[in-house]
């Protein structure tokens, strides 16, 4: 009975993916929903994109290892969702492009597109396949498939929805997701095992001090969940796409910290679930089995169902927007712009494109698709597509059809990482290492720092992600000192190539401003 509920939520998914085939019509349909989601639909799909295996599945296992400690990791995802929210988020949507990168660019003038583009691919792809390997090990207790079946079968499913709509799928998908997680977490398995377990107040007057403290993991590991998490969920493209989603500043704001609020209390319940395991299945030695053992102990076939499914909801949804997110970055950021420089009109003396019809380059968005297209930065955004957007992208006659199909190469690409991948969790650790330390501080810098230049852009990004691997070979991939050397070395960078070089362009700067404060 557990598997016919999964295998109808898994045709149900499908069926959204088709319903939302019929509501993109053009390329910001595709990627970013045509930006214009109302609060509930943003906040659902903010949500479940972040709630993915390694806070469900994981956040369970760390309550069974680490009592109620064990919510920090989550809880770090979402302080970072609520930083982001309420500080950074409107006036990125204010930005109407698609990617991290591009924002680089129009900040701070061409240089630093592919670096950070390519950084950002490997981060979503990470994050894909973790996703991937983590419901096909669901698919494989459910089903009893081996892990090649259960990979292609799963991944397909996700490939397919994803590809239909793109975003609108997505955010369809996402929304049922929520919807589920919410359900099967927060009123079918929580109750259920703190009620087997004797109850709150008999779990936690039975289990040791160290596992009821909010901090006995300890300061240092919780201090490493909010540098990787946190910081990282700051700046992830995932992320940032479903703020280009938001169709008005205050949604991206108030359904981001409502979301943000929503991860919190998903922190606490998983681990709540986890020291309730503790006293309903004893004894297991993996903390990622904790969660399917707690099911087949405590529930009938239809709740523990409900609960699977609710379980591939979060491990699916992170895995399309992760999906999106590199493919997305992948075209725009490092394929298109070079593809582009075949269409580009040499330039005068001057520094303007000879067919630019712009009073300058870097107005036009600094980007030298720009000059091909003849658009100017100054131009009203009122087609249907903005003047943005369009100065930034090389436009091919069927974007849709380009996107889909980076989507399924990259998801060949993801299913073939999970099968093939000893150790997944060493990925996404180096993966989100060189996120933060590569990133973090020249994105940042943009939306706060005026002086920042490119020049200290390449110089934070180089720095910070040699660092980080330099310190990971010599001390090993889980040492926190990989991530606090990292960013050191990148600020330190940022900075004295930024002061070192000439400021940005008044142009540059002067289309920045404008974007941001329309």
């Amino acid at each position: 009975m557990d598997s016919l509920v999964v295998i109808i939520y898994l045709a149900a998914m499908v069926g959204f993916g088709v319903w939302g085939r019929f509501k993109a019509h053009n390329q910001e349909d595709f990627l970013v929903a045509g930006r214009r989601l109302g609060g509930l639909l943003y906040t659902g799909t903010m949500s479940a994109v972040v709630l993915g295996g390694a806070s469900t599945i994981g956040g369970v296992g760390l309550g069974y290892t680490a009592g109620l400690s064990g919510m920090w990791l989550v809880f770090a995802i979402g302080l970072g969702i609520i930083a982001l929210s309420l500080f950074f988020a409107p006036k990125i949507q204010k930005l109407e492009i698609y990617t991290v990168s591009q924002m680089l660019e129009l900040r701070y003038g061409k240089g630093s597109r592919f670096v950070s583009g390519a950084i950002m691919t490997a981060y979503g792809l990470m994050i894909s396949t973790t996703s991937t390997v983590a419901y096909a090990t669901v698919f494989h207790a459910l089903f009893d498939l081996n892990k090649v079946w259960s990979v292609l079968i799963g991944g397909g499913i996700v490939i397919l929805y994803s590809m239909l709509g793109g975003m609108w799928s997505i955010t369809l998908t996402d929304f049922v997701q929520f919807f589920i997680q919410t359900i099967g977490i927060f009123l079918i398995m929580l109750p259920i095992v703190l009620s087997k377990s004797g109850g709150i107040s008999e779990l936690f007057s039975s289990l040791p001090e160290s596992h009821t403290s909010p901090v006995g993991i300890g300061w240092e590991a919780i201090l490493g969940y909010i540098l990787i998490y946190t910081l990282g969920l700051l700046i992830g493209q995932d992320i940032w796409q479903r703020v280009f989603t938001a169709r008005s500043p205050g949604v991206a704001r108030w359904g981001g910290f409502s979301a943000g609020v929503y991860c919190l209390l998903y922190a606490v319940a998983g681990a709540l679930i986890g020291m309730a395991a503790t006293k309903i299945v004893p004894g297991i030695e993996v903390q990622d089995d904790v969660f399917v053992a707690v099911v087949d102990a405590s529930m009938s076939p239809v709740l523990a169902g409900i609960v699977l499914a609710a379980a591939l909801a979060a491990m699916m949804s992170t895995a399309s927007g992760s999906l999106m997110a590199a493919s997305t970055v992948c075209r725009q950021d490092i394929v298109e712009p070079i593809l582009a420089r075949k269409d580009i009109v040499p330039e005068r003396g001057d520094g303007v494109g000879a067919g630019a019809g712009a009073k300058d380059a870097a107005t036009a968005g600094s980007d030298a698709s720009a000059s091909a297209s003849g658009i100017s930065g100054s131009e009203s955004g009122s087609g249907a597509k903005s003047t943005l957007v369009r100065s930034l992208v090389r436009e091919t006659g069927d974007e849709i059809r380009d996107s889909r199909i980076y989507l399924i190469v990259l998801g060949v690409v993801t299913l073939v990482l999970a099968m093939i991948m000893p150790s997944v969790v060493e990925a996404l650790t180096v993966a989100y290492n060189l996120l933060v330390a590569g990133l973090f501080i020249p994105i940042l810098g943009g939306l706060v720092f005026k002086r920042g230049t490119i020049v200290g852009v390449m110089a934070g990004m180089i720095l910070g992600a040699v660092t980080t691997v330099v310190v990971m070979i010599v001390a090993g991939i889980y040492a926190n000192e990989a991530i606090y050397l990292g960013l050191i070395a990148s600020l330190v960078g940022y900075l004295v190539g930024s002061f070192a070089s000439k400021p940005t362009s008044p142009e540059v700067m002067a289309a920045w401003k404008e974007r941001i404060t329309r």
